[in-house]
């Protein structure tokens, strides 16, 4: 094992990696509850107690192969922001079935395997501006800090104004508040986990206050995947109209870029990077895309790689071994969804609120004072929280690109697979109109 992975070459013991593992999974395990709450909100249809289970073990089967084949210190889940855009844009906003939109899933991650083989991801990524690409993350973020300020009762419905501040001294709002100061403390004081022990916290004094119901029991039987397993294959025959390729083609942008991101952030921090290149780039890729297969075949949304992973690195995780052991831990995290019913929307928001901070830092990466660029940008940012849509503000901001380059005489810069996403996304905004 040691020689697999390569422990004295890069400087790393098995206590080493199994403090990483385990840091990585502390930093992320908040997946495991906001999922389910997210995929089987009010409407979608969905059975909470599958997802948990589906969740966990896309988790770990994704983070293993992760370790195993690409042997990197990186451990996947269901990405933050494409659940929020499965459930609340897809299922809710559409009207789509949640099984035709697990089989877009499944499609998406069967291209991105394709893609990953043949060498075209590299061409597709590269053809989309690096402005448009920071927008679209930073737009996520303020969709989901969107969502869980709505989940909170911090944001609620006004019929004059749209939204307007909610009661802030209702007892499960207020609980909510305490879990974001306690949250952004903790992350503030450099606790590595803090969005985890975060949600403790607060599901602590909420059951203190009787804002949160007390759990008979902490393990338990595991539920059954029985009302999602498969549920994807048998409505593959739906994803053939305008909008589930719309729908597909986010799945598939957002896990691009989340996925290449991540993969150099964590790489970069671990030393791993080579000439400013990622070795054995082509396995990790695949790990995700296998991941998000299997994670649809389960019953979740796309499974890609979680940033959180530099937490395990900054631990001291140095290879696939530290991906090992958080895979472990997603395992055995199946036996506690009894804690399901403690973590409620108020529990959760706090969670989803930090996520979309992090995710908008990459504002500071747009080049405002170029307005060929600052008004894409911003069209997409904008559109995403207040459209109710990551589909939307991604189709807005493509369309607005080129039509500004062009307006500036840089048409010449405008890739041609650009124009063919500017064809696509007006039909796909014609046709929701």
């Amino acid at each position: 094992m040691k020689k697999y992975f390569e422990f004295d070459k890069l400087g790393t013991s098995y206590r080493q990696e199994t403090v990483a593992g385990i840091t990585t999974f502390l930093a992320m395990a908040y997946i495991l509850f906001v999922n389910p709450s997210m995929l089987a909100a009010e409407g979608t249809g969905m059975d909470a107690g599958a997802v948990f289970v589906a969740t966990a073990l896309a988790a770990a089967v994704g983070t293993l192969i992760m370790g195993l084949i690409a042997k990197y210190p990186i451990a996947l889940a269901p990405g933050m922001g494409l659940n929020a855009f499965f459930a609340f844009t897809v299922v809710l906003g559409y009207g789509i079935p949640w099984e035709t939109a697990l089989a877009g899933v499944l499609v998406s991650g069967l291209i991105f395997i394709v893609l990953t083989f043949t060498g075209l991801r590299e061409k597709v990524i590269n053809a989309i501006p690096a402005q448009l690409k920071m927008a679209v993350g930073a737009g996520i973020g303020l969709f989901i800090a969107f969502i869980g300020f709505q989940n909170a009762d911090i944001i609620v419905a006004d019929p004059s104004t749209l939204v307007k501040l909610g009661d802030l001294t209702s007892g499960p709002t207020l609980l909510a508040i305490l879990g974001i100061v306690v949250t952004v403390v903790l992350i503030g004081l450099g606790v590595k986990g803090g969005v985890f022990y975060g949600m403790v916290i607060t599901a602590i004094v909420g059951m203190l206050f009787n804002l949160v119901p007390i759990p008979e029991r902490i393990i338990g039987e595991v539920p059954s995947l029985a009302p999602t397993f498969g549920a994807a294959f048998t409505h593959l025959d739906q994803v053939f109209t305008l909008q589930m390729l719309v729908v597909i083609l986010t799945f598939l942008f957002v896990d691009f870029f989340d996925t290449a991101g991540t993969l150099v952030a964590v790489a970069s921090k671990a030393g791993l990077m080579k000439d400013n290149k990622l070795p054995r780039a082509g396995k990790a890729l695949f790990a995700d895309s296998a991941a998000t297969v299997v994670g649809a075949t389960l019953g979740t949304s796309t499974t890609t790689s979680y940033v959180e992973s530099t937490a395990g690195v900054a631990a001291g995780g140095r290879t696939g071994f530290t991906s090992v052991v958080t895979a472990g831990l997603f395992l055995l995290a199946i036996f506690f969804s009894p804690l399901l019913g403690v973590v409620t929307s108020h529990v959760t928001a706090p969670a989803l609120i930090i996520v979309g901070i992090m995710m908008a830092s990459s504002l500071k990466d747009i080049e405002w004072d170029k307005f060929e660029v600052a008004v894409p940008a911003f069209l997409t940012i904008i559109v995403m929280p207040l459209g109710y849509s990551i589909a939307t503000g991604i189709a807005v901001g493509f369309v607005f690109y080129p039509i500004m380059m062009a307006a500036k005489g840089r048409i010449k810069e405008i890739n041609p697979i650009m124009w063919f996403l500017f064809i696509v996304f007006i039909l796909y905004l014609g046709f929701l109109h």
